[in-house]
């Protein structure tokens, strides 16, 4: 049984890697694409209104990079990031888009391969590194643990029965 959700996980895991790399397009060596939604002015450089800029609770596009899991309602919910491209996996939908600055703080913008719409734009509630917890339009709102590259994160469901 234990062996089941490892596979699961993994797999999961491994399309989201797949989703990010393989759907990137080609590697050109032009490096301006991979900047695209990873900068954000430093904490003391004022912004485009004149006043500071500093993402609230660790919220940067740079910290979201990596891979985050976790459960919501006792579902697994995969997220990855890497140069400013998100993939996600949550329930039965695999979803897929950008980290974007929207009034000075990163948001998810993902569209759904099935058309779901639960978690195609999301907001970071809280960062600190180790767990991060976003809410989504659709109502949704995970909290997501950042796995080390190799091992699977605790906490996930562990009595996931396969039909």
């Amino acid at each position: 049984m234990h062996k089941i959700v490892r596979t699961s996980i993994a797999a999961a895991g491994l399309v989201v890697a797949l989703t990010l790399t393989g759907c990137g397009g080609s590697d050109s060596g032009d490096d301006s694409a991979k900047d695209k939604g990873t900068s954000t002015p430093a904490p003391s450089e004022p912004d485009a209104g004149g006043g500071e800029s500093t993402p609230a609770d660790g919220a940067s596009a740079d910290s979201l990079e990596g891979t985050w899991a976790g459960t919501t309602e006792g579902k697994a919910v995969a997220l990855s990031v890497k140069e400013g491209k998100a993939a996600l996996i949550a329930d039965e939908h695999i979803c897929q888009g950008d980290v974007e600055e929207m009034g000075g703080e990163p948001m998810l913008s993902l569209k759904c391969a099935d058309g779901n719409t639960d978690r195609t734009m999301g907001s970071i509630d809280s960062n600190d590194g180790k767990t991060l917890v976003l809410s989504w339009e659709g109502g949704a709102k995970d909290s997501l643990a950042k796995t080390e590259p190799g091992k699977l994160p605790g906490g996930l469901p562990t009595d996931i029965q396969v039909p």
